[in-house]
């Protein structure tokens, strides 16, 4: 199961997006195109599954073992399927945090996504509430969520109809993963519905 969560939580990658820019799920996986050392550790953010709550202050256990404290803020923008609230931040939620690094090494998080995948997918199964997936030979049920789930097909805008989704199609899906499962809470689902 652990070796599942790392996969889960290693699939995104996260550039440049802070509580200024946008807080969609695409925008954690926005392209960094800042002139840093792509191989150095950036100081200003973090990933890893929460430990702890001490008040607003996160205990995080990255995926390399690196103990991380993320302090959260007034104007800390939360994602979890949706735009949240402290009230949702649970012990055993992965997380993707980017801030500013303070000189006691507390990251005061700009934004914090909670539970985030992005998965290159193959579509096995559709049924009213899930859509079964294939993600690198791994099985993921991904959960259809009323007024929240949408598709964008083709590049146009999302809508809610997954009316064109096919089995056997490639799709990739954002969403919010549920913690030790094999489950996603399905947010966009990226399809080219042409042959």
């Amino acid at each position: 199961m652990e070796e599942s969560r790392r996969r889960f939580l290693t699939t995104a990658v996260l550039a440049g997006a802070t509580a200024f820019g946008a807080t969609a799920p695409e925008a954690a996986f926005a392209q960094d195109n800042s002139p840093v050392n792509p191989d150095a550790p950036d100081p200003d953010f973090a990933e890893g599954r929460i430990t702890g709550v001490q008040g607003t202050m996160l205990m995080v256990t990255g995926s390399d073992r690196t103990l991380y404290r993320i302090q959260l803020t007034s104007g800390t923008s939360i994602w979890k399927l949706h735009n949240t609230t402290f009230d949702d931040v649970k012990v055993g939620d992965g997380l993707y945090a980017r801030g500013a690094r303070m000189p006691d090494g507390v990251l005061a998080a700009d934004a914090l996504w909670l539970n985030i995948v992005n998965l290159e997918t193959h579509i096995v199964d559709i049924q009213r509430d899930t859509i079964h997936l294939d993600h690198h030979g791994n099985r993921i049920v991904g959960h259809v969520v009323a007024g929240t789930t949408a598709a964008v097909y083709n590049g146009t805008p999302a809508v809610s109809d997954l009316s064109l989704l096919q089995v056997g199609r490639h799709a990739q899906v954002i969403g919010a993963w549920r913690p030790d499962t094999n489950e996603v809470d399905i947010a966009t689902v990226y399809y080219s519905a042409a042959a």
